[in-house]
Order: C-alpha cells, then sequence, then structure tokens
C-alpha cells in the first residue's frame, strides 16, 4: 500500500487546526489510512494508505483536503477545469503533438502554475506528488510519467513528438555531460531503471519548446536546465505523458487541485492531437470528464444494514466532500475532479458509510454455516502445478484484467484482430484502459513477465494455472470462464519439439491419452504450431511463437508457448 511522507504543520494547516496523536490516528480513518511513523525532529511524519483507488490521498495536500472536508470545512472549488461544452481560456500555451506518437506514447495533460515562490517543503510534496502518482497509479510510468519545468524558461507552443534515438543530444537531469536519447537508456541512472517502457520502439518521446529546447525525454528524465525546478521558482509548467487518457487526466486534475489548495493559481493549456482520441483532437486541460452516478436509498440501506433516508445519504456525501442531489428515490452525485473511483452505486455506498462514520452501523452477526472444502477443479489444478514444477517450471501468478493493446495489438496481425477481439469480455465501465478487458488467454501475461525478465539466466520455464473468460452467445450470460495451463519457454533453443515433449510428460501423469493437429493460430510461426485433441475435442493449442509477436513485446530470444484446457480434461 502506498506509504507518504507528510510535514505535519503543513497538514494541520491545510486541515485548518492541530490534533494530538490519539486524534489525529482517529481522524485518518476517514481516508483509510494509518500513522505508520510519528513526526521526527524534522516534523516529518508517515502516513500508510489503505486504497489504492484513492490516489488524490497521495500528498500532503490531499490527505489535508480530504481531513478538512470530514471535519466541516469549506469545499474548494475549482475553476479552471474544462468541459466538452466550455473549454477554459489557455491563452498562448498549446501543446503540438505529433503523428507518430499515436502508437508510442499517445497522450499528453498539461497546465502552467503561478503564484508565491514555492517553498522546500512545497516543492517535496510536489516531487512526492510526481513518484507516488507515476509509480503506483501510472503503473511504473509506464501508463503515466509527470514532469515539473520553469515556466519562465519555456517558449509556447511546447512539442511533443517522436524524436530519433541518436538524433539529437541533451543534458538529461543529474549528469554533466549531453547524451541521446539511446545513450540516456544506457547511462543514466532513470533510463536504466525505466528504459523498457521505450526501448523497443523506433522513435522516443520527446518535450521541446518554440526554440527547441528539450524540457524533457518522457518517461525517463527531464532535462538539466528547463526541468531543473528549484526552491523559490514562482512559474512552473506540468506536463504528464501516458497510454491512458482517462487515467492521465485524473492524475493531472490530481497535481492540479494539489497546487490549487496550496495557493497557486492554475492555467490551462491547449493539446492538440493530430489523430483522434476519446476526447477529440483538442483537449484543454485540466479536463473535468467524470460522469455522474446515482444511489438509490434502498440499495444503500440495503447493503450497510440501516435505514437511510435521502437526506441521510445526501449528509454523509456531504462530509466526504461530494456534490450530490436529490433524484428518483436516493441522490445523484458529481464526483470531484480529482476522484475517479465511483464505479458502481456501492463506492458511493462505501462513501455514505464512512460519511456518517463505520462505528454508528450497528454489527450483524453470520447467519448461514458453511463447510468449505477444494473443489474438484481445484483439486486438479494442484496436480497440474506439481507436475509442472516437478519438469522445472516456475509459477506466475497475473491479475485477469488487461489492456486491447496487450491482448490483441501484441498478440495478433492487424488484419485479425477484430475476430480476436470479439472474443474478449469488455468492461462496461473500466477505470483505466489498462484494464478494460478480461483476459481470454494467459500468453499475453507470461510474455509481458518475459518482456523485463531479459537480465535472468536462460533458460526461462514459466507456467500459470488460472481462469481465462471468452464470448459465447450459447451461454445464458452471453461468456465463459475456462480454467487453463499457460505455459512459455524462452531460450535460445526453445522450439517445438521441447515444449511437446514436456506437454507429453504432463499429459502422461495427468493420464490423457491425446492426438496432435496442425493448425492455423496467428500467433505462432505456421507449420510449427498444433492443436491437442482428445476424442475429437480440442484441449490445448501450443507452438512456436511467431517473431512480430516477440518483437511486439521487446522479447530478443525465440520463444515457444502453449495452453491447456484444464476444465475439458476433467470433464
Amino acid at each position: 500500500m502506498p506509504k507518504i511522507e507528510v510535514n505535519q504543520d503543513a497538514l494541520f494547516e491545510y486541515i485548518g487546526r492541530r490534533y494530538d496523536r490519539d486524534e489525529f490516528e482517529e481522524l485518518l480513518t476517514c481516508a483509510k489510512a494509518e500513522l505508520d511513523e510519528p513526526a521526527d525532529e524534522n516534523g516529518v511524519m508517515k502516513v500508510e494508505l489503505n486504497d489504492t483507488n484513492r490516489p488524490d490521498l497521495w500528498s500532503t495536500a490531499g490527505l489535508g483536503r480530504q481531513l478538512s472536508l470530514y471535519t466541516g470545512g469549506s469545499r474548494p472549488s475549482y475553476a479552471f477545469f474544462s468541459t466538452a461544452e466550455e473549454p477554459k481560456p489557455y491563452g498562448d500555451r498549446r501543446v503540438e503533438v505529433d503523428p507518430a506518437l499515436e502508437h508510442i506514447r499517445p497522450y499528453i495533460a498539461a497546465f502552467a502554475v503561478s503564484g508565491s515562490p514555492i517553498s522546500g517543503v512545497q516543492l517535496d510534496d510536489v516531487i512526492q506528488t510526481q513518484e507516488k502518482l507515476c509509480w503506483n497509479y501510472g503503473r511504473k510510468r509506464s501508463s503515466i510519467a509527470m514532469g515539473v519545468y520553469r515556466s519562465d524558461l519555456i517558449e509556447y507552443p511546447v512539442r511533443y513528438y517522436a524524436a530519433e534515438p541518436d538524433g539529437l543530444r541533451f543534458q538529461p537531469l543529474g549528469m554533466e555531460t549531453a547524451l541521446t536519447p539511446r545513450e540516456i537508456l544506457d547511462q543514466h541512472q532513470k533510463g536504466l531503471e525505466f528504459g523498457r517502457i521505450v526501448r523497443g520502439f523506433p522513435k522516443y518521446p520527446m518535450l521541446s519548446d518554440a526554440r527547441e529546447r528539450v524540457l524533457s525525454f518522457p518517461p525517463i528524465t527531464n532535462s538539466a536546465d528547463l526541468g531543473a525546478v528549484e526552491v523559490g521558482d514562482e512559474r512552473l509548467f506540468v506536463e504528464m505523458t501516458g497510454t491512458d487518457m482517462p487515467s492521465l487526466l485524473v492524475a493531472c486534475a490530481i497535481a492540479a487541485c494539489d497546487l490549487a489548495d496550496a495557493g497557486y493559481e492554475i492555467h490551462p493549456v491547449l493539446v492538440e492531437y493530430p489523430y483522434d482520441t476519446p476526447l477529440g483532437r483538442s483537449v484543454v486541460t485540466p479536463f473535468y470528464f467524470q460522469e455522474p452516478v446515482e444511489l438509490e436509498a434502498s440499495y444503500a440501506s440495503h447493503l450497510l444494514g440501516a435505514e437511510l433516508s435521502q437526506q441521510d445519504l445526501m449528509t454523509g456525501l456531504e462530509r466526504m466532500g461530494i456534490t450530490a442531489e436529490p433524484a428518483n428515490g436516493g441522490v445523484r452525485i458529481l464526483p470531484p475532479p480529482y476522484r475517479n473511483d465511483f464505479l458502481h452505486p456501492a463506492d458511493v455506498a462505501e462513501d455514505v458509510m464512512i460519511g456518517h462514520e463505520m462505528r454508528t452501523f450497528s454489527p450483524l452477526a453470520p447467519t448461514d454455516f458453511t463447510v468449505g472444502r477444494l473443489s474438484p477443479v481445484e483439486e486438479y489444478a494442484r496436480r497440474v502445478k506439481t507436475n509442472m514444477v516437478g519438469l522445472g517450471y516456475q509459477e506466475m501468478i497475473f491479475n485477469y484484467l488487461g489492456s486491447y493493446r496487450d491482448f490483441v495489438e501484441r498478440m495478433y496481425p492487424a488484419e485479425v484482430r477484430d475476430r480476436y477481439a470479439a472474443e474478449l469480455v469488455k468492461i462496461a465501465n473500466p477505470m483505466s484502459e489498462n484494464y478494460a478487458y478480461l483476459r481470454g488467454s494467459a500468453l499475453p501475461q507470461l510474455l509481458y513477465a518475459e518482456s523485463i525478465s531479459a537480465h535472468a539466466v536462460y533458460p526461462h520455464r514459466v507456467f500459470e494455472v488460472g481462469k481465462v473468460a471468452r464470448t459465447d452467445e450459447r451461454d445464458n450470460y452471453g461468456s465463459v470462464t475456462l480454467d487453463t495451463l499457460a505455459v512459455l519457454i524462452a531460450d535460445a533453443a526453445a522450439d517445438f519439439n521441447l515444449l511437446n515433449q514436456d506437454l507429453a510428460a504432463l499429459l502422461f501423469y495427468l493420464r490423457v491419452e491425446y492426438q496432435l493437429c496442425e493448425c492455423d493460430d496467428p500467433r505462432f510461426i505456421p507449420g510449427r504450431a498444433a492443436e491437442i485433441t482428445h476424442d475429437g475435442t480440442v484441449i490445448g493449442v501450443f507452438g512456436e511463437l511467431h517473431p512480430q509477436v516477440l518483437e511486439n513485446w521487446g522479447i530478443t530470444v525465440p520463444c515457444v508457448a502453449g495452453e491447456v484446457f484444464l476444465g475439458t480434461l476433467i470433464n
């Protein structure tokens, strides 16, 4: 869980009063937070946040905002947010996006800041916000990376473009010499740490101003001049680049609201795209895009085990800083711009509960008694795992949600993607494009693990036993869930025969008779793949992965992989 460092005096100033330790620890429960370490000699305390769905709390300003609202503080107003119907004035502040970035790192959001000279405490909080948002919420900079610059040195329009790896030189932050982007990936500390994000692309993202002075090489590092913010700077430029626009806009909103709460004026920026985005080709950021959510009083009462009126709902939400209005026997909420975690009415009910304090709800004892046991599928899966470990494989465990890019674009040629995408189960209201689909195969995640494991000694032999989901019109729910074994070998000597002998051994120990039939699966090299069948039923597929698939994942060694459908074997 995220753990942040908070300046005690600054936090109490945001809240509006000071608290002793016991009072403060009690107050933190409204933010699902705990005091990890009390203030040290420098007045810095450590707070652990127990909810990864609230990145707006991962800063002194954000945590102070929530605690202030909960204790009766006034709700802040953020008039600088644009909407689709009402873009805010942006003056000459523009960002021009290069068409070549569409399939590299397509989105950017930005804003400018002005106000009193930034203090050391405020700068530390901005840096912490940058680190926490990009590491946790931004998947270690893969989907969100943030840069802060000295706005006085920047001449608009800012250019966000795709640069040749060896086409320019600039001095990166923390180094004394100018390097090319490729040299930064090989020599700079941040390049070594995050270079995997862009190394597989023919060109790299770059930010420069109208005079072609480099701001940064996102998501790697800032330049040493425009990107070196110091205590005392009065004007800043903040940008965020990434692969998922909703997540990017939420992160942009969080940073803008934090700085606004610190007393700074936020100035919108126009981003001009040469390609289509979920919000069109011109977006003025910070941008408010959250949709209203409705909660019925009867539904909230059922979930929370207490009779709640419409007014009770509004009172609880008001204390959490949520704008609510009466609607359909309940309430209709407008999420704050810095929150995007209201995916379902149950999420609204949770805030109602916290707003009324959890201790006001009477506990209910369980009324059912059941005895747990392993299902037949789980018992069978454990047999499979034991055999795979015995064959020299290492078990992996992955999330079941992922992105269209990973599940389709990186796995199939463009001409067949629509057909295979139609088999995927899509989430109706995903928080992020990175988690918009249920996986229809575990192979993409094994390939992801391999793509970041080039430093490990070969051969790599990994597997996962888990579930996948696919659409099926014959099923009442329109989809089916399958238990599968996914396996991958990466090595210079990896080929069809190597995996064939291991699968033969596995099926022998499972006492399954089978046949192999050549198949035409575009993920594999033609003529080097086979379906596994039993009594005419397909129970699996495996083969040598196509070089284009490996290139899409940035993998430089041959790989052979496959899946076996365990549910079919049991039946």
